[in-house]
């Protein structure tokens, strides 16, 4: 039975992603570019199945009906509102389309197109699983901390390798090596530690909390809230010092599990939370898109014209200082409800498909 619990741990690895697209931390000393990938890899893992080791082609499958799929609806909606966007203002967000842009470069390095770049991580969550299943295959009759201790010694070959990241194939090495290790941690955590030990009393707080408060010695001459030498850019390949990244990944999983753990007798009857669990994948691939829009229009009530959008990234947002939290919230909500939508409307074609394919038989 699916663990309730893990889709409130999913609710908050979407926020984390999109407060760290706004600039900001939800949880004091775990900056999220410090673990909010590596924790979406951990739920990955912990949802592993065992039984896929002689199921590859069904698994395959799966991943590819629900990962790949989806992943390429949305790259053509998000073409066609490019398109439109171009058309009225100018600036086409993203890259010349053509076939390498738009078949190959998806799974190098996934922003063939701004508004959707958020969406990189679907496709390397697909080769990071395959990967991942091939690999723990051949290791399955190995001790489980023998296993760990292979995945992460990939990766921690993967940050020197990374000093090679303008190869675009080096990149996904790179990124899958990593992220491999966190797949992994998520399945161990749950076979091996969920139910046997007790992890989230307040002496493991402290410890965790002075551990991370020795991680921080890393920072590089930059404010708390930036978090630059916990931090680390795993769609770039680009990690400031060899075991941190690593290191700050695994002290950020423990306070996500940690917050869940504590929460959940409070939020466990929210709907919302669970909507934004369920929805995680929508939220991904639209939320720079809405908060695109949410700039367009207070650009228009301000009057001001076009082209100062348009001399910014992608992640740019008006007078962050005032509307940061307004955009968040904004965002969760318009995302989560988009995303069920979505639902609603594929729930409803295919009961209609599979009346009249009834009818017709």
């Amino acid at each position: 039975m699916f663990d309730n619990k893990i889709n409130v741990l999913k609710a908050l690895a979407i926020m984390l992603i999109v407060s760290g697209h706004l600039e900001f931390s939800l949880i004091p000393m775990f900056p999220p570019y410090s673990f909010h990938l590596a924790l979406f890899f951990f739920i990955s893992g912990y949802l592993f199945k065992e039984k896929y080791f002689d199921n590859i082609q069904e698994f395959i499958t799966k991943k590819a009906k629900s990962l790949l799929v989806p992943y390429y609806i949305y790259t053509a909606f998000y073409l066609c509102v490019t398109l439109i966007i171009a058309k009225l203002t100018g600036m086409f967000w993203g890259m010349p389309i053509n076939f390498k842009n738009y078949i190959l470069t998806p799974f190098l390095n996934g922003h063939q197109l701004d508004l959707s770049c958020p969406l990189w991580f679907v496709t390397q969550l697909f080769i990071t699983m395959i990967c991942f299943l091939f690999i723990f295959r051949k290791l399955r009759n190995m001790d489980k901390l023998k296993q760990l201790g292979v995945f992460f010694v990939l990766a921690l070959i993967s940050i020197p390798l990374a000093k090679l990241r303008n190869d675009e194939l080096i990149l996904v090495v790179v990124r899958t090596l990593f992220s491999m290790f966190f797949v992994y941690f998520g399945y161990f955590y749950k076979n091996n530690i969920e139910g046997k030990y007790n992890i989230f009393t307040t002496k493991w707080l402290g410890a965790i909390l002075a551990f991370q408060s020795l991680l921080w010695l890393t920072n590089k001459d930059y404010t708390p809230q930036d978090g630059i030498g916990l931090s680390y850019i795993l769609v770039w390949g680009e990690f400031d010092s060899f075991l941190v990244p690593i290191l700050t990944s695994i002290t950020g999983i423990w306070a996500s599990l940690f917050i869940v753990e504590k929460a959940y007798p409070f939020v466990k009857d929210n709907k919302f939370i669970y909507q934004i669990g369920q929805n995680t994948y929508h939220i991904m691939a639209n939320h720079l898109f809405i908060m695109y829009l949410i700039t367009a229009v207070l650009m228009s009530i301000k009057g001001l014209p076009a082209y100062i959008r348009s001399v910014h990234d992608i992640y740019w947002i008006y007078s962050p200082l005032k509307t940061t939290y307004f955009y968040f919230i904004a965002v969760m909500v318009i995302s989560t409800y988009i995303g069920v939508l979505i639902k609603y409307l594929n729930k409803k074609f295919i009961k209609k498909a599979n009346k009249l394919s009834s009818i017709n038989l």
